[in-house]
């Protein structure tokens, strides 16, 4: 076992929490939950014109909506705080200004204009985009005069020459040429540290022992491991999982369908569903199941085991997955989520006892809970309505025969129950010489006003006879 692990999920408050986000803060809370070692929550709140309070708490919610737990950070505090970066500006000023006076770092003039243009030209001659070094030997006498201007310096991070070499949990041996680097911003003009700087210093006074995250990240190792160098600081083990990739293989975003967690959540998949889904993107079971409780995936889990391939999103296997878990779910915990649905489409005083059954009834069929609103109109007379697909079914002379023969038959029948059911329908096909779908399309049709649905047999007796008889009494007068 490893001693003292200690990891960190660091989100930028940007926006929403992405189910990229949340699996790499998947992995840090289980390669933390299977070392018995400790979590920290970070908000990466440098880039003051996007980050918002209220993008932290969507993304607090979301975690812990998932079962994600941190043990410090937002709410739980901890010795090494504060966890917002932007409470911890004089920390990053103290070491930048021992960078500096090591001349180890060095004030940059050069305005945003340039540094575009020399991207540009870089890039139109076939070569990699990096600083030319234009500031790194300006005289102090060149320094003053700029500064008396009025002109703001950057801090640049003065590179030496060489290899940079890492061992990767994921990806092995992993080696970086600063000269493909060029020296880098730690600080920018306006005071701000730059996110490999203060990512350094956060994660070196955290204490941090692993780094897990995204190979989006992977380029900007070597920029930290020189900066932990050069503070004479022993860097973290790293592991950069693969990023997830829409169906056509580019990277997943908005325009592949739901990104955010929230979204998922909303259209009612279950957080134990969701996150056992994402730990399934990139890393197979040693047990080779599918389904797993989080206490099962805790021990299987390795972040050594997690492919190098990226992942490609499948929606239908979620689907999938989440279908399993409401299927598992007691009546009255299902009627409790439910009712939220109901709520939005204008029920609002249900019994649940009624409910419940109702629940039980429809569990085999909900892929995702958002999906009962489908099923509304079969069980709530103030919902139901025969749809264009009922319509057709019922429009046809043949069908409307054997509804009349299903009214004339539940008119001398007793209440319809479980045990009642399988009797009245073995009268109706001997009464109507039909069998299957050919017979259960029309009765269903006739009485849910649908084409599919929960199993008849189940259904009827929740309605009951009365709604049954008008309901076929008003299949048969559609024309």
């Amino acid at each position: 076992m490893i001693v003292d692990v200690r990891v960190r999920f660091a989100p930028s408050p940007t926006g929403l929490l992405h189910i990229g986000n949340a699996r790499t803060a998947l992995f840090n809370y289980l390669f933390a939950k299977r070392h018995q070692g400790t979590l920290i929550l970070r908000i990466e709140d440098t880039d003051v014109e996007r980050s918002t309070d209220a993008s932290i708490d969507r993304i607090l919610e979301d975690l812990q909506w998932l079962g994600i737990r941190w043990q410090e950070g937002p709410g739980r505090n901890g010795p090494d705080g504060p966890y917002r970066q932007s409470q911890r500006l004089s920390l990053y000023r103290e070491y930048a200004e021992g960078l500096l006076q090591e001349a180890r770092a060095y004030k940059c003039f050069c305005s945003n204009e340039r540094l575009e243009d020399l991207r540009k030209e870089q890039l139109s001659k076939g070569m990699m985009p990096r600083y030319d070094g234009r500031c790194h030997s300006l005289t102090k006498e060149d320094i003053s005069k700029m500064e008396s201007a009025g002109n703001r310096p950057a801090l640049r991070f003065r590179m030496g020459k060489g290899s940079i070499l890492f061992e990767d949990i994921i990806h092995g041996k992993m080696k970086f040429e600063s000269e493909g680097i060029g020296d880098f911003i730690i600080v920018r003009s306006d005071g701000m540290a730059a996110y490999n700087f203060a990512c350094v210093i956060d994660d070196h006074s955290m204490h941090i022992t692993h780094v897990i995250r995204g190979e989006d990240h992977l380029s900007n190792t070597p920029r930290q491991i020189l900066i932990y160098q050069a503070l004479g600081w022993q860097p973290p083990t790293f592991a950069h999982h693969p990023l997830i990739l829409g169906s056509d293989r580019s990277p997943l975003s908005k325009r592949h369908g739901a990104t955010a967690v929230s979204q998922y959540r909303e259209e009612g998949f279950l957080p134990e569903a969701l996150l056992n889904y994402l730990v399934l993107l990139g890393w197979t079971p040693p047990s080779g199941q599918e389904v797993l409780p989080l206490e099962k995936i805790v021990e299987e889990f390795s972040i050594h085991s997690v492919s190098r391939s990226a992942p490609i999103h499948s929606r239908k296997k979620l689907e999938w997955l989440n279908s399993l878990y409401i299927r598992k779910i007691e009546e009255n915990r299902l009627s409790e989520l439910l009712l939220p649905y109901l709520e939005k489409a204008g029920i609002r005083h249900v019994d649940r006892h009624h409910l419940n059954l109702i629940s039980g009834v429809l569990k085999e069929n909900l892929a995702v809970l958002s999906q009962v609103e489908e099923y509304l109109g079969i069980f709530f007379d103030e919902k139901f309505f025969f749809d264009d697909g009922a319509k057709t079914i019922l429009l046809d002379s043949r069908n409307q025969e054997i509804l009349r023969s299903c009214l004339n038959l539940l008119q001398d029948s007793p209440e319809i129950t479980a045990d009642t059911w399988p009797s009245v329908l073995s009268r109706l096909e001997e009464k109507t010489a039909r069998r299957g779908r050919s017979l259960y399309g029309p009765v269903r049709a006739g009485i849910t006003g649908k084409t599919k649905g929960p199993e008849l047999a189940k259904t009827l007796p929740l309605l009951g006879k009365e709604r049954i008889l008008k309901r076929l009494k008003m299949a048969l007068q559609i024309n």
